[in-house]
């Protein structure tokens, strides 16, 4: 290093000779500041009520929506094929935002309220990295009612929707800096808007969890310059009578929204980032498509209701175009998106990371995922790799061999279980046990 110092001062006292009889004097440093790599950024996309039968790469469902963004994103990525988030959306929110499932933090059900003495992931990586990231949720929050709270638990920016819907996708309340104020724009399109000011604005790496409320009821049609379904009729009877394809408007104005977002990062920010795709819960009974049925859909704790998509591409994700079948948890984005930043953590609460599938396809963590659904009791279901566990609220038990029978078509309890079966169903009771209690 000394060396190369010493020949740029000889070419500049050459220099400074050959051009000019200036006796100013110039001063070096000595110890100029080493060029050091930037942390990368993380972008979270949470879209609300997409389940895997709607979302491009899936098996599941005949009619998928024109995704080209999410379509690049899968080319350069890794598709996960076993992602258990909760049934509806609060909790599973809840679940990324602390790392815990719902029954370490009392959020089981839509419209429970987060406490804001739990540990935030944008807390928990400011604590561990010395405040280098800037943070921001944009879009639905869900979590309370309150517009501080996201700021209380740690988050530098919020604007978005506080509840869990809107009654229009044009006309509903905006919260921005702990003020509420009507707004006539495309939920879409605003949050898409908010991400980019934001973005735009920062100094230093960013972790930006951005939650669209789309494809959320009401069905509806979107701008049509943002989807590919045509012009619809709008009125209430024809949505209502084939709702489908209007939920595609939603799914893919969504897609094209995202598409603008990450086209308006310059390409040395857009190389350096790495975003995260991942759908809440399962799709609505009003517009879910096969394998799934209208009864195990969102709101259940069956697949079509818990198994849902993610996507992760960008800067650190060395694998292109590939699947993931390992058993992963919307809690293990908590340290998963802490490793990114650069914390040193495996597990923490109830969070296993999985960042280690994103460049080794044989680094999987998890044994068993876990979910639970409230509903005038705790009803839960847990899986291994083969065999999937569903309990009741009132102690029914429903037991799936899920590795052969993927959309629980064969309930083995009330049967002869064999050997396997009676081990694997005595594990997944002492799992559940363990995490309950």
């Amino acid at each position: 290093m000394k060396y190369r110092y010493f020949f740029f001062y000889i070419l500049l006292s050459l220099f400074l000779s050959n051009c000019s009889s200036t006796t100013e004097e110039i001063i070096l440093d000595p110890d100029p500041d080493p060029i050091v790599s930037t942390k990368p950024n993380i972008l979270l996309v949470i879209a609300d009520d997409l389940g895997k039968d709607a979302t491009p790469n899936y098996t599941e469902g005949t009619i998928k929506p024109n995704m080209s963004t999410l379509q690049s994103l899968i080319n350069t990525g890794v598709t996960f094929d076993n992602l258990w988030s909760y049934s509806v959306c609060t909790p599973t929110r809840a679940s990324i935002l602390t790392g815990k499932y719902g029954i370490k933090t009392n959020v089981l059900e839509v419209g429970d309220v987060i406490s804001t003495a739990e540990t935030s992931v944008q807390e928990y990586i400011d604590m561990n990295t010395g405040n280098e990231y800037a943070t921001a949720i944009i879009g639905k929050w869900h979590l309370s009612l309150n517009a501080n709270d996201p700021i209380t638990m740690g988050v530098d920016y919020y604007a978005g929707l506080l509840t869990g819907g809107v009654q229009s996708y044009t006309n509903w309340n905006l919260t921005e800096n702990g003020q509420t104020n009507n707004s006539t724009e495309y939920t879409t399109t605003k949050f898409t808007d908010l991400a980019i000011d934001w973005v735009d604005t920062q100094t230093k790496p960013w972790f930006l969890w951005l939650a669209y409320n789309a494809p959320h009821t009401p069905f509806h049609l979107a701008p049509t310059n943002l989807h590919s379904q045509g012009n619809l009729p709008t009125d209430q009877l024809s949505i209502d009578a084939n709702p489908t394809p209007y939920f595609m408007s939603a799914v893919e104005a969504m897609d094209s929204e995202l598409g603008r977002l990450l086209n308006s990062l310059s390409t040395e920010e857009r190389n350096n980032t790495i975003i995260i795709f991942i759908g809440d819960n399962g799709t609505p009974n009003q517009v879910v498509q096969t394998p799934y049925s209208s009864m195990r859909a969102k709101g259940s704790i069956y697949q079509g209701g818990v198994n849902v998509p993610m996507i992760v591409s960008g800067v650190g994700v060395s694998r292109m175009g590939e699947r993931e079948s390992a058993l992963v948890h919307t809690t293990d984005l908590f340290a998963t998106i802490a490793n990114i930043t650069g914390v040193s953590v495996q597990e923490i609460n109830n969070s296993a990371s999985f960042y280690n599938l994103l460049s080794d396809d044989t680094a999987s963590e998890r044994t068993y995922v876990y979910t639970e659904r409230s509903n005038n009791g705790l009803s839960y279901a847990i899986r291994d790799a083969n065999y999937k566990l569903i309990v009741d609220d009132n102690g029914t038990e429903q037991l799936y061999r899920i590795s052969t029978d993927p959309y629980e078509g064969s309930n083995l309890i009330g049967t002869t279980l064999n050997a396997e079966a009676t081990a694997a169903k005595a594990a997944l009771e002492a799992e559940a046990d363990v995490i309950r209690n």
